[in-house]
């Protein structure tokens, strides 16, 4: 297939991509949390005034126009920081209102749209975590991201281990014989960045850099092995527990006589979580899935407790993973946006156990 691909058209990974997708993710879940807590506490306020209501997707769609323009117009390389979190906020005051999209009464409260928006979230976020993979190695493309690099250079920001990382970028290039117009450049290039006269900018760590330097110092100060488990046990144990109520009301929907199930299913569809029998399906789905879950985290817990880790962070792992991806798009098309606080946990334990398993267990 690759010899009918024009070699000068094939994709090339930019530099920083991954830090950008990060920016995105961390703006549009921000967008999202927040447009539904203001617009909560405020009463859900309208702007706008007779026939007139301005949607904020209509923001939304704003600023995704400005995030595409920026790249169009400015080649600063904080434009592109700048449209990753335009392109954020955008896009998460766009779907918010994806209930309004696809029903016919225009219904913001629509059940299915949470689950959507948590799907688009997932997406992005595998999206991210391809775009983390290294790129395989091609020459033409290490001479894109070192034209990109070079960009510090007329910023007066290249910094000395910068600089060290293209000269690096620019011998691999060297060796490609076959190649000869690249390897004259990348020549032309590394006598330049060889250069006394070349200003080097003083070490400065980025906005993200200090942070995971504080967290790193923060680690080795308080976080040690014996805390970093007792976390785990807990956290699991809690979430496992938690979830125990829900793996015991699927049994009692399962196993209850006709009359008492009716009443079981009359009360759920007065408080409103159940409106047809569909629903009730997806509900009893939902609560069967969760007690799953639920007793494969307490069976991690557990395995903690017992000092068998590998087991334990492997039940757990595997355990907050399919809570994560396949159950909570149940949850939060039940619970709505307060299902926002428990995804949040099961990822911090689920990032605990991913840290444990490579400090502790990795040998």
């Amino acid at each position: 297939m690759d010899n009918f691909i024009n070699p000068t058209r094939r994709p090339i990974k930019r530099n920083g991509a991954e830090h950008n997708i990060r920016l995105i993710l961390v703006s549009f879940a921000a967008s999202v949390i927040l447009t539904r807590l203001s617009l909560s506490l405020a009463g859900y306020p309208q702007l706008g005034r007779g026939t007139l209501h301005i949607a904020h997707v209509l923001w939304g769609g704003l600023l995704l126009f400005i995030a595409s323009v920026l790249l169009l117009i400015l080649a600063n390389r904080w434009a592109y920081s700048a449209s990753a979190v335009l392109s954020g906020v955008g896009v998460g005051l766009f779907i918010d209102e994806v209930g309004k999209f696809i029903t016919r009464s225009n219904d913001y409260f629509y059940p299915a749209a949470a689950p959507i928006i948590y799907a688009f979230f997932l997406l992005t976020l595998l999206l991210y975590l391809d775009i983390r993979r290294p790129p395989q190695w091609d020459a033409r493309a290490e001479m894109y991201r070192a034209l990109e690099a070079l960009q510090e250079v007329l910023d007066h920001d290249l910094e000395a281990h910068e600089r060290a990382d293209l000269q690096a970028r620019l011998r691999r290039v060297l060796h490609q014989a076959d190649q000869p117009d690249l390897v004259r450049l990348a020549s032309v290039l590394l006598n330049f960045l060889g250069s006394q006269s070349l200003h080097l900018a003083p070490d400065r760590p980025g906005f993200w850099e200090r942070w995971r330097d504080r967290l790193r110092t923060f680690e080795a100060r308080w976080i040690t092995q014996r805390r970093l488990k007792i976390i785990l046990i807990l956290g699991l144990g809690a979430l496992g527990l938690g979830a125990l109520t829900d793996l015991a009301a699927f049994f009692v929907v399962a196993l209850a006589p006709v009359e008492a199930r009716q009443q079981i299913v009359a009360s759920l569809m007065a408080s409103g979580q159940v409106t047809s029998a569909s629903s009730l399906e997806w509900f009893t789905a939902r609560q069967g899935l969760e007690g799953a879950v639920g007793l494969l985290l307490l069976l991690a817990s557990a395995f903690l407790l017992i000092g068998q880790d590998r087991r334990g962070t492997r039940a757990g792992q595997f355990g907050l993973l399919l809570a994560l991806t396949t159950v909570n798009l149940l949850v939060f098309y039940f619970d709505q946006f307060a299902a926002v606080i428990v995804a949040l946990i099961q990822a911090g334990l689920l990032l605990g156990i991913i840290r444990y398993r490579r400090l502790y267990l990795a040998k």
